[in-house]
């Protein structure tokens, strides 16, 4: 895979859209309702959320978002990488976009949650092959046996 283009996105663009809502259709599909974390579009205008889009040429492969909790501790959201471009390295590349964006920001820790299902178990892999390690909830999230928490220092 070539280096990505990433993209600050208000999430307006119907290519972006579609992207987002497949997310949320998949997270949906596999989670229980309570247990879906997932970031919609309004929710990713937030003030408190900073959200990209990754293009290889024009086409759309990837989304990741940091959403500040305090000064110093942010959360990964919404990182997804289009089916057909898994395994090729575009989710190392978001990954090491994003940490470089919260450690550009003043960030010290970063936290993630994501399922504990077989199904995100490769995100699972990618996220301890770069150091994050298992943590409680954080934030606003409450103990649930569908979520894996993880967080590192920065």
């Amino acid at each position: 895979m070539h280096a990505l283009r990433f993209e600050r996105d208000a999430a307006h663009d119907p290519r972006v859209v579609a992207f987002l809502n497949a997310h949320l259709a998949d997270m949906r599909r596999i989670s229980p309702p309570d247990s879906v974390h997932a970031l919609d579009t309004a929710q990713l205008r937030q003030p408190d959320i900073r959200f990209w889009t990754a293009w290889a040429h024009d086409e759309l492969v990837g989304s990741c978002a940091l959403k500040t909790l305090e000064r110093d501790h942010h959360e990964l959201k919404t990182m997804r990488v289009d089916a057909r471009h898994r395994g090729t390295g575009v989710a190392q590349q978001l990954l090491n976009f994003v940490l470089e964006q919260a450690r550009h920001s003043g960030a010290q820790r970063i936290s993630l949650e994501t399922g504990s299902h077989e199904f995100f178990l490769p995100a699972r892999r990618l996220y301890a092959r770069n150091g994050f390690v298992p943590c409680g909830p954080f934030g606003s999230y409450q103990p649930d046996p569908h979520s894996c928490f993880m967080h590192r220092a920065l």
